[in-house]
């Protein structure tokens, strides 16, 4: 029997917050790799799985990494999340208490770079391209490693849709289909009682998420972290939209990154991840409570009763859309054609309508946010239509 020579190695990792459509992801890259005569290694929990490995081939390292199989991922491939497991984890700022044990003697400051641990790690395991799956923070590092020497290649995943570069992240269909389905579930009991319905939806720095399901008239207003709204405003035009409906009531879609004027973000907690990114929440639950203070100040005299609802992970849990399951296989490919053709440094993207690839460095370099002039209104406090023509399927680019 002829041995064939393996191509090389190609690892593969997912960071930050699951989606729907990683799975399919992480099934696209591993199947083509191995039809194209690479292994492919499964590195676990993120960056933390390249942090945490003991260089020992007698050590149990396998809640580190595994190797993938076409019968592991197929398994997976149709499903929600991510059967490689993921963390917040940023190699080259982690705390002294979450230093490995084994490490502990070695790195003892209050923060500490553990790239080279990772660069070590990475070698060992034979390693030749990593395809990192994630938001702006977890490719923030495939940018590190990228200039470190690495071959990689990143995959943009993110809720938010705010990974610059693309038009399209991993995830953000299906939290725009689960978020209108899911208003459309909560209006009957918002207009069975006559009240405002304030649902609170994912958005740190981006209003994406509440943009587009406001645009698709899931709700009548929205505020977004881009923009400081201004309560009574926003109270002024909720009364409205409830008086014109005729079941008496009206919804907005508050980010959780919105903030109101002259005031800063709401946070759940004062607790920072390795990326100095503290939990956000509370914000939907503030706006409920002002707009009923405030109602009947424009509604007569009249107090409006609130439903107020943070989605949350209803939108990150189950399984993914037909575009969530279409665009992860294309850019899984997308990848390794890259690394077939001896291309790396690169992002894989949709760019109006169509599949590309960009510099890595376009993750560290900008932002990408609703541009407010063009696509809000900051008066009506909601999307803005003008031409359609030649827009891409979700109407707001990465310029």
């Amino acid at each position: 029997m002829t041995h064939i020579k393996s191509k090389g190695t190609i690892g593969i990792l997912t960071g930050g917050g699951d989606v729907p459509g990683l799975n399919p992801a992480i099934r696209a890259v591993t199947i083509r790799a191995l039809r194209e005569g690479y292994k492919v290694i499964g590195i676990r929990k993120g960056w933390n799985g390249l942090v945490g490995m003991v260089r020992d081939k007698g050590h149990d390292n396998s809640e580190h990494y595994f190797h993938l199989t076409e019968e592991i991922v197929n398994r997976a491939g149709r499903t929600g999340g991510t059967f490689l497991h993921s963390s917040r984890t940023r190699p080259s700022h982690v705390p002294k208490g979450s230093v490995p044990e084994h490490l502990r003697s070695t790195f003892n400051a209050d923060t500490n770079d553990l790239t080279p641990e990772v660069l070590k790690n990475l070698e060992w395991l034979g390693i030749d391209h990593m395809i990192p799956i994630g938001g702006d923070d977890t490719l923030s590092y495939g940018v590190h490693l990228f200039q470190k020497g690495i071959k990689v290649i990143a995959i943009p995943k993110t809720m938010d849709n705010d990974v610059p570069g693309t038009d399209y992240c991993i995830g953000f269909s299906t939290c725009v289909s689960r978020t209108i389905s899911l208003i459309n579930t909560l209006r009957t009991s918002a207009g069975s009682h006559e009240r405002f319905l304030v649902v609170e939806v994912f958005g740190r720095y981006a209003g994406f998420t509440a943009m587009l399901p406001t645009m698709a008239g899931a709700a009548n207003r929205c505020v977004i972290p881009e923009w400081k709204f201004n309560i009574d405003r926003l109270t002024e035009l909720l009364v409205a939209d409830h008086q014109k409906n005729p079941s008496k009531y009206s919804i907005v879609l508050v980010s959780e990154g919105a903030s109101f004027e002259g005031e800063e973000m709401v946070y759940e907690s004062a607790e920072k991840d390795m990326f100095g990114h503290a939990k956000l929440g509370g914000i939907g639950d503030m706006v409920s409570s002002r707009l009923k203070d405030l109602s009947p100040k424009y509604n007569r005299g009249k107090k409006i009763d609130v439903i107020n609802q943070r989605l949350g992970y209803l939108v990150r849990g189950g399984d993914p859309d037909a575009i969530d399951s279409v665009v992860p296989m294309a850019y899984g490919n997308l990848a390794l054609d890259l690394i077939l053709q001896g291309i790396h440094g690169r992002l894989v993207a949709l760019k109006n309508g169509r599949y590309d690839n960009l510099p890595i460095e376009v993750v560290t370099s900008t932002k990408k946010l609703v541009n407010v002039n063009r696509d809000y209104n900051t008066d009506r406090l909601r999307p803005q239509y003008r031409s359609f023509e030649m827009r891409p399927l979700f109407i707001m680019t990465s310029e």
